[in-house]
């Protein structure tokens, strides 16, 4: 398990150079000048040029990109253009209100998620099944923007019982985490139910029914443990996907979060931050997916890492 885990660590480097090359590239190919967005509308060629020098921009492409490739190695992900404050502290200013969303999403939706696709799963082609899957093509057919718009409109607006935005409170996270959630739980439902109908008609489930024991036993003790590898992948896939994924739903809410962060970011042109948030969703999953495949031996021990 040591040298596995190492390995994937290793196997994390070129990936992650991989990503370095293609989010500087991806960031420089946005349409409009930095420059002048700074300099302002009424600025002339001279204003714009001079902050152009001041920003960086005046380099060539692949100076600019051995710089932000240099200062990487080192933990600094450079200066905001707009703030002028260090990327790392912006970040650091939003990343826990976007994660303790992301948290308080993951948990309901896979309470229920699973929930429901065990239901379905165990009353499969009965009117508990049907229902559960009703919910759950409803939850991914309805966009996250709508979703939220709707749930302000019933709860905040007419019904008055709950925020409308802002993170003071544990209230102001209802709202927001069931717009978050609500596509998750869909997946984790159907997901579930698939799994779970295919262990129930493994024959170590008939053979602990025919020795007596009870069928919460058999559901929970057998059935469970062996149809959730599956389910994890999905699940670290799905939290990786609301960490990063949360853009939407932290706008609607106006949520002080990363995913605000970065559409802030992106309408100024504000390089570094953009880069330095796009890094950080794609380490997220690959630190998700390499902390899911260490899961499968906690939840299997017959699986054998080579």
């Amino acid at each position: 398990m040591l040298n596995y885990f190492l390995k994937r660590l290793l196997d994390m480097i070129p990936t992650l150079l991989i990503v370095l090359v293609v989010v500087f590239m991806f960031v420089h190919l946005l349409p409009g000048d930095p420059a002048r967005l700074m300099a302002g509308r009424e600025a002339d060629a001279a204003v714009i040029a001079m902050v152009r020098q001041d920003l960086g921009l005046d380099r060539p492409l692949y100076a600019q990109f051995w710089r932000f490739f240099t200062h990487v190695l080192h933990g600094d992900l450079g200066t905001s253009m707009a703030s002028k404050r260090p990327v790392t502290n912006e970040i650091a200013i939003r990343f826990l209100p976007t994660l303790w969303l992301t948290l308080t999403s993951m948990v309901w939706a896979v309470i229920f998620g699973m929930s429901i696709g065990m239901i379905s799963a165990i009353w499969r082609n009965r009117w508990p099944d049907r229902l559960g899957m009703t919910l759950a093509v409803s939850g991914l057919s309805f966009p996250s923007f709508a979703l939220g718009m709707l749930l302000m409109q019933v709860f905040s607006v007419e019904l008055g019982w709950l925020p409308t935005v802002g993170a003071e409170s544990w209230r102001h996270y209802i709202l927001p985490s069931i717009t978050l959630g609500a596509a998750v739980a869909a997946v984790m439902a159907r997901f579930t139910r698939a799994s779970f109908a295919d262990v129930l008609q493994e024959d170590y489930m008939r053979t602990a029914r025919a020795k007596g024991v009870r069928e919460f036993l058999v559901i929970t003790k057998h059935g469970l443990r062996n149809a959730l590898i599956p389910v994890v992948t999905m699940m670290g896939l799905q939290f990786g996907f609301l960490l990063g994924g949360s853009i939407v739903v932290e706008k609607v809410f106006n949520w002080p979060g990363l995913g605000r962060l970065l559409v802030d970011a992106v309408e100024m042109r504000d390089y570094p931050v953009i880069q330095g948030l796009v890094l950080l969703f794609s380490l997220e999953f690959i630190i998700i997916n390499l902390l899911v495949d260490v899961l499968y031996a906690a939840i299997n021990p017959s699986i054998r890492y080579r």
